[in-house]
């Protein structure tokens, strides 16, 4: 049975060391992820569009075949495909699913309690902003307003029109939950505001609130 040995990082090895390898059939014991297989191909491809010999970087004489100017631009064809195809994670065909979001105390921290009362779309966005990952989902409004309703912060009322509305109950206006009434194109409508109070409680309650957002 033939004995795999990983590597802690191919980038690290030299053009005649990969050259050695694929001499002496080394290079089967060597294990690579796809997209590390992917970019190494990449590199030689590149170099390949460049007139550069991806084994022993020297320049390739001008008659070769490589030099000529179609089969140069199949290359660089070729490298840009193949980097949109690294850009998505070694994922031919769409997007990689992104992982749920999640944000760490020492993130945290960092955030800002606004002196003024702010929407919880403002402040899933400033949490979001102390993340910004593109490989993982955003903290949703919904998650932050779940946790209030079950907590008792929040209920819905229906309204005289039919629509339901989110208002603060007894409990969330001793936290600091008020509402204001604001102007739009369709005319007043009331929004639900957090003041600082009411922030902190929301950033010192993160780990719950995160698990309304996996039920989601």
């Amino acid at each position: 049975m033939m004995e795999y040995v990983m590597i802690s990082s191919w980038q690290s090895l030299s053009q005649k060391q990969w050259h050695n390898l694929f001499e002496t059939g080394q290079h089967k014991e060597i294990v690579m992820t796809d997209l590390e297989v992917m970019q190494r191909a990449k590199m030689y491809i590149d170099k390949l569009a460049n007139g550069i010999n991806p084994i022993t970087d020297q320049a390739v004489p001008d008659g070769e075949c490589i030099n000529n100017v179609r089969i140069s631009r199949c290359f660089f064809y070729i490298s840009v495909v193949l980097n949109k195809v690294i850009e998505n994670g070694g994922v031919v065909g769409g997007k990689p699913e992104k992982e749920v979001f999640s944000i760490t105390e020492e993130q945290l921290s960092h955030y800002q309690i606004s002196d003024t009362p702010i929407p919880i779309s403002e402040i899933a966005k400033k949490i979001n902003e102390l993340v910004s990952s593109p490989i993982m989902k955003t903290l949703r409004y919904k998650a932050i307003a779940s946790y209030l309703l079950e907590t008792g912060y929040l209920e819905e009322i229906q309204l005289a029109n039919g629509s339901k509305r989110k208002r603060p109950t007894e409990k969330g206006l001793e936290l600091g939950i008020i509402i204001e009434e604001r102007v739009g194109a369709k005319g007043p409508f009331h929004v639900n505001l957090l003041n600082e109070k009411a922030q902190r409680f929301i950033i010192d309650n993160m780990k719950d609130i995160l698990n309304y957002q996996k039920l989601d």
